[in-house]
């Protein structure tokens, strides 16, 4: 098994975690959707991951009915644009909401 496999299996088992403490005060959410959020995040991570120029390990991602963000710190504006063109071609995202921030040379 190589490294990207590896990686988006273990990505699949960190998604499913308890749905129980899912629920936001006033943005409930059925288990339905809450697993469909899951589901959406999972296929984003392991699309990243499958980019060789996106510095995937350094995103974070979050679903809401099909809202997704990004956010962390990478290298470069293009790995910003990168990583929301890669999000926004998976199926089923409604919206990108990007807080990624290029973070300077040092």
């Amino acid at each position: 098994m190589d490294l990207k496999t590896l990686l988006i299996a273990a990505t699949l088992v960190a998604g499913i975690p308890l749905i129980g403490g899912c629920a936001h005060p006033g943005h409930e959410q059925s288990s339905s959707e809450v697993l469909s959020d899951i589901a959406l995040t999972t296929r984003v991570k392991s699309a990243l991951l499958m980019e060789n120029d996106v510095n995937s390990f350094d995103i974070k991602v979050k679903t809401f009915n099909g809202t997704v963000q990004l956010t962390g710190f990478v290298d470069s504006q293009w790995q910003i644009d990168k990583a929301v063109q890669v999000t926004a071609a998976v199926d089923g995202v409604r919206q990108v909401k990007n807080d990624l921030v290029h973070k300077p040379a040092q």
